[in-house]
């Protein structure tokens, strides 16, 4: 409607009152001639005996003059309408509150200038929103998201809800693939563990799935898949058995050889295991491979870890072994590899080295193992490292498990070397055909390097394996990882959830997301003629820019999802604030702590851990022995 009827609603309020107020205290004016005629008018409308009648016409006047304003530039509308029912029932009441004369017609300006300005205001929030968003709103998307819930046997589905154009919506992040990856990444605070994790958790061992969890702050989400397991066996036609690996505390962690000669078929297996722990002790040491002093302590240990594997059919194969092996004389331990043939060739610059008299040289290739490797020389990790509790087959049709791999923040650098050989070793053997559906998911993966995690993402798929992974930045990974493996992991994931990240990863988001075409309302307000005008142009930007990913609210993720054949998703993009996970919000107070574990109750535990590390040294005496 344009906006000079509106004007006119205004000017009729305005007349009608003024009208009212002389025939309701005509006997305060002098009569004239206008005065009788404003009489006369009132009484033929039959205004002048209802003055209810007046105020309502003029009320509802004020009202429609106000639905065209913008000039009220702040509003809240819960005040607005509070303030408008008051005064609007102070106003139509008036003259039963107060007598005719000046006071009356005094208190009747004030009433009507009120109203017409509170008009405006509620105006203003019809028309065009809030002018100025408040923080604790949320901010209405530009787009369109899914609604729809999408299951099937191996789906994640995730409830969120969201803003378009003006109307809140009820949504669904359907994961209908989660064996294309799964990564959530976002500061700290911004809701990961919380709303993903849960999720992933709950919904993927209610639907049977075996699985696998580093948990960085141990026993953050350990405590919570216990639990949620607990409540779930019935889903399982074999239940799955609960193991944990914590360095910290003996009493609550099984006991895993990493290591297990089983699994060892070649010497490159062995490699990779002696790259895995190396590299995250020194991690700076990712960006620099092939130096020579870091390829000499690799291959060194390669040897060792071989040469275990085959001495008396593996029953000295651990890392512990492996460790205390390399710390012993170097000139025995060279004697004794090259009795083996299979590590012969790789101790042949050691061998000529020390032929040849440099021996600066070797003490220094050897040194670059032996340094690092002694801060894994401990009791308790020595404890978890040695045992046999389990196998790392966790998605064995016939033996399932549920694996927990507890870290802890204060002490990161040297737990991660045990930890990702753990890892390293576990997607060897499950990413193979014909077995269980399993998860494996990393918290915080920038604290653990894992060597061939690019190539499980791309692979695992096929064989039922869900990668789901959480980091705070995608700066940390390429940190971490360098730059050509942490594009390869970043791109090569199929479903993306980003809180509130910033800088460099939050315009490669952006980017992610693409661009769209986008409807913007312009507003012009006249302050002379109290008139506006409000034009809407249409733009090509970024569907989820930088700028707003930057500022996302704690719960308010934006991402993308992927589909599959069977299951097309035509909304894959989302901007949304994600609902916790309801069974776990509902319960999590009742969960109980993880228990004392089957192999800590025996004896004094203390004793037996201190036990068991020197028995492996004095195995390792005796291996070396006939070579002093």
């Amino acid at each position: 409607m344009n906006k000079q009827i509106f004007n006119i609603f205004a000017l009729i309020a305005l007349v009608l009152s003024a009208m009212h107020v002389i025939s309701y205290n005509i006997g305060y004016f002098n009569y004239n001639e206008h005065i009788l005629a404003i009489a006369y008018v009132m009484e033929r409308l039959s205004l002048d005996t209802n003055p209810m009648l007046t105020k309502m016409i003029v009320l509802s006047m004020l009202v429609l003059s106000g639905m065209a304003s913008t000039i009220i530039r702040k509003v809240n509308l819960n005040k607005v309408l509070i303030t408008i029912i008051i005064s609007a029932v102070i106003f139509l009441f008036l003259h039963k509150i107060v007598s005719a004369g000046i006071a009356y017609a005094v208190m009747y300006a004030i009433l009507f200038t009120a109203l017409y300005f509170l008009s405006c205001a509620l105006g203003t929030y019809i028309n065009y929103g809030e002018v100025e968003n408040k923080n604790n709103k949320p901010v209405e998307v530009d787009f369109m998201q899914e609604t729809k819930l999408q299951e099937n046997e191996y789906s994640v589905n995730i409830p969120t809800k969201f803003t378009f154009q003006k109307r809140q919506y009820k949504g669904w992040l359907n994961i209908v693939n989660p064996f294309r990856g799964s990564m959530a990444v976002g500061l700290p605070g911004s809701g990961k563990t919380y709303t993903f994790f849960y999720h992933y958790i709950e919904q993927m061992i209610s639907k049977g799935y075996c699985g696998f969890c580093y948990d960085f702050k141990f026993d953050e989400l350990s405590e919570i898949v216990y639990n949620i397991l607990l409540r779930n066996v019935h889903n399982y036609s074999v239940t799955p058995k609960f193991y944990v690996i914590n360095l910290d505390d003996p009493h609550k962690s099984n006991r895993c050889n990493p290591l297990n000669p089983a699994f060892l078929t070649d010497i490159i297996d062995a490699y990779e295991a002696a790259y895995m722990v190396m590299i995250n002790l020194n991690k700076s040491w990712v960006k620099k491979q092939g130096d020579f002093f870091i390829e000499s302590a690799i291959v060194f240990f390669t040897a060792i870890i071989w040469y275990l594997k085959q001495y008396k059919d593996g029953a000295y194969c651990t890392l512990p072994h492996a460790i205390e092996l390399l710390m012993r004389p170097y000139e025995a331990v060279f004697s004794m590899l090259q009795e083996n043939q299979d590590v012969k060739n790789y101790m042949s610059p050691f061998i000529n080295a020390m032929e040849g008299g440099a021996q600066e040289q070797l003490q220094g290739q050897i040194a670059s193992g032996q340094i690092p490797l002694a801060r894994l020389s401990s009791p308790t990790i020595y404890w978890a490292l040695s045992g046999d509790d389990f196998t790392l087959d966790i998605n064995n049709p016939q033996e399932p498990k549920i694996v927990c791999l507890g870290n802890n923040p204060d002490r990161q650098n040297i737990y991660a070397a045990a930890l990702s050989l753990y890892i390293s070793r576990m997607f060897k053997v499950i990413n193979r055909p014909k077995r269980q559906k399993c998860f494996v998911m990393l918290d915080e993966l920038p604290t653990i390097y894992i060597r061939g995690l690019d190539n499980l993402i791309a692979t695992a798929r096929s064989n039922k394996v869900a990668i789901v992974a959480g980091a705070q930045d995608y700066s940390q990974i390429t940190r971490d990882y360098g730059q050509v493996e942490a594009d390869v992991i970043v791109n090569t994931i199929g479903n993306i959830f980003a809180g509130q990240v910033k800088g460099k990863t939050a315009k490669s988001l952006s980017e992610t997301f693409g661009k769209i075409n986008k409807q913007r309302k312009g507003l012009t307000l006249h302050n002379k003629d109290n008139s506006n005008n409000i034009n809407i142009n249409t733009h090509l930007e970024e569907m989820i820019p930088s700028s707003i990913i930057s500022t996302l609210s704690q719960g308010t993720f934006v991402g993308q999802v992927a589909d599959n054949y069977e299951q097309k998703i035509h909304q894959k993009f989302f901007h949304a604030e994600v609902l916790p996970n309801e069974f776990v919000e509902k319960n999590i107070a009742s969960f109980i702590p993880i228990p004392q574990l089957a192999s800590s109750e025996k004896g004094d535990l203390g004793e037996i851990v201190k036990g068991n590390y020197e028995r492996i040294k004095d195995e390792v005496d005796n291996i070396i022995s006939p070579y002093l």
